[in-house]
């Protein structure tokens, strides 16, 4: 797709993106990283996952590949840092 920059994280495996994405007809601002499963924020380790992807990624420009479907309004799809894929630095969900 394209580079996208990242401009907030809502969980660790979730975050929202500028400009918005454009997929199959659908469009938004929210992704959702294939790859890893983070808890979520209020289990736990959630907080400690979210703290790791802004750690990561807030701020910074990420590119979006290989789009599977739209999950709650969320495009799911391979994203990469720097050419790295953004579930590598998750081994550990």
């Amino acid at each position: 797709m394209a580079e996208f920059k990242v401009t907030s994280v809502v969980d660790g495996d979730t975050f929202d993106v500028s400009p918005e994405w454009k997929w199959e007809g659908q469009s938004g601002s929210r992704v959702r990283p294939t790859g890893y499963d983070a808890p979520e924020i209020h289990a736990s380790g959630g907080p400690a996952a979210k703290a790791k992807l802004e750690g990561l990624i807030l701020g910074k420009q990420v590119e979006l590949r290989a789009a599977v479907k739209v999950d709650r309004g969320r495009l799911v799809c391979d994203v990469y840092l720097n050419g790295k894929n953004l579930a590598d630095f998750f081994p550990e969900y």
